[in-house]
């Protein structure tokens, strides 16, 4: 696509903050458990090493406390396949890590997200803790507007570092990702409007759209609205049909070019956790993008992501492209299959 750059040191950069993710096992309740499983997980950053896995070179910017739980989450991020090279350390009196508990549902009951996250350590980054360079040394920037709804300070420094990116040629990737915990709908709509003339790569969910964005009509009236309105290049739905908590189908509408592309869904999925399953279909996509394919190839590769996803614990999708590719060539085949890869 002739609005990204041919080549950079990386392909991908993303912003946002990475915080401990604690989990009882199993399905137990938060309030019941005395165990906790510890994990690491970040929208953001979950995009950053999905994509990776798959083969694009990715680097992470988000900031951390100099402390063993820091150095825990760099380590993760190393673990994703994931540059950390623009990690910033906080050493200050008051750092800390953004914590997250996360309750998996069975129906009746539903999953649940406890967070302690307020004042975190990424909260406090500022434009000049970023060295010059860093404009130069991708040819995408995703972020998502969780990092803007955390805070003054790092909504100030997000929307100049997209700025700064967008100046120096690099494609913007924007998932609204809209979260009613974080920020009114009033705020949000206000601050996105801003972002959306400089996003290339949109991905906002139906009911995102119609509810904090107040956008009308048809969904391909909507989806091709920003496209017109603001100029985005590419315009990504996700379709997910909630059949209980652990039963899910799940498709995806891109619209590019004038054009709209849909695959059938992916049915029934036997879903283990569901968090970090819609980062993994933005990683799918830009996965996609960057490295050639065209936009309904890309909506493919997010799609099957994204199933897979939900199949395994954890917020971080851990694929490979030869996994993501079989499962794509199984959603295509039609007849009987093998049971088993072996």
């Amino acid at each position: 696509m002739d609005f990204i750059k041919k080549s950079a040191e990386f392909d991908l950069i993303s912003f946002g903050e990475v915080m401990l993710r604690l989990s009882p096992p199993d399905k137990d309740k938060i309030s019941q458990s005395e165990i906790f499983e510890k994990n690491c997980g970040g929208s953001e950053f979950n995009v950053a090493s999905g994509a990776a896995n798959l083969g694009i070179r990715s680097a992470m910017i988000t900031k951390l406390p100099k402390n063993k739980l820091g150095h825990f989450i760099a380590r993760r991020i190393r673990y994703g396949n994931v540059s950390d090279d623009y990690v910033i350390w906080d050493d200050s009196d008051s750092k800390r890590l953004g914590i997250y508990f996360y309750e998996s549902g069975v129906y009746p009951r539903k999953s649940a997200v406890v967070y302690d996250r307020a004042n975190a350590s990424v909260c406090s980054l500022k434009l000049s803790e970023l060295p010059d360079e860093i404009y130069d040394r991708t040819r995408m920037f995703h972020i998502s507007s969780i990092s803007l709804a955390l805070g003054t300070q790092l909504r100030e420094t997000a929307l100049a570092v997209i700025k700064q990116m967008k100046k120096s040629g690099v494609a913007i990737s924007f998932d609204v990702n809209y979260r009613a915990a974080l920020w009114s709908e009033d705020e949000a709509r206000k601050t996105i409007e801003k972002i959306l003339p400089l996003v290339d790569v949109l991905f906002v969910s139906e009911e995102t759209s119609r509810r904090m964005l107040q956008r009308t009509g048809t969904l391909d009236e909507i989806m091709k609205g920003y496209a017109d309105t603001y100029g985005c290049k590419v315009v990504a739905t996700t379709r997910r049909d909630v059949v209980s908590p652990t039963k899910h189908n799940f498709g995806s509408r891109i619209y590019c070019d004038g054009k709209f592309y849909e695959e059938p869904h992916y049915m029934n999925i036997e879903v283990i956790d569901r968090v970090g399953s819609g980062d993994a279909y933005v990683a799918g996509v830009l996965y996609g993008i960057l490295s050639g394919k065209d936009i309904e190839e890309a909506m493919r590769y997010g799609n099957a992501l994204s199933a897979i996803k939900n199949t395994v614990s954890g917020d971080m999708s851990v694929s490979s492209i030869d996994e993501v590719e079989s499962v794509m060539k199984s959603h295509r085949a039609e007849g009987p299959q093998d049971e088993m890869v072996r």
